[in-house]
């Protein structure tokens, strides 16, 4: 009969595998350039500053995972996931989930001021059309041409 191998001891395979140090390169060049990126739009005033901290700390937070694996894999037995590449993605996902939140708040509050904007502009037309037809002379008033 052949050795089996249990899922806990699976998982500790998945956990203690080394990683790679060209994907740690990789991951490191594309942190930096994630900064780089966030600074140039910045300063073109392409990205208002009010994002900056954000996409400065996730690219903070992709260098630190880049140069210290040991804190990914801490994070993913904390979670009790099964890879590090796992729990990037779950991060990912949660990080995009958090966006999304604040862009649907962000667009219901412009989607109510352009309302109210809407109508305090109708109501100021008729305010204007009612002040206009007041000041012009009666027809009757006005002398012939």
């Amino acid at each position: 009969m052949e050795p089996r191998i249990t899922l806990e001891e699976l998982r500790e395979v998945f956990l203690s595998a080394e990683e790679s140090q060209a994907a740690r390169a990789v991951a490191v060049l594309v942190s930096v350039t994630l900064a780089a990126i966030v600074l140039v739009l910045v300063r073109r005033r392409s990205l208002r500053e009010e994002y900056t901290p954000i996409w400065l700390a996730v690219a903070g937070g992709l260098l630190v995972v880049s140069l210290r694996f040991d804190l990914l894999r801490a994070l993913t037995r904390a979670i009790g996931a099964w890879t590090p590449s796992s729990t990037l993605f779950f991060l990912g996902e949660v990080f995009l989930l958090a966006i999304c939140l604040n862009f649907a708040v962000r667009l219901s509050r412009a989607s109510v001021q352009l309302k109210n904007l809407g109508q305090e502009v109708a109501i100021l037309r008729s305010q204007v059309e009612s002040l206009t037809r007041d000041a012009a002379p009666p027809p009757e008033a006005r002398p012939p041409s």
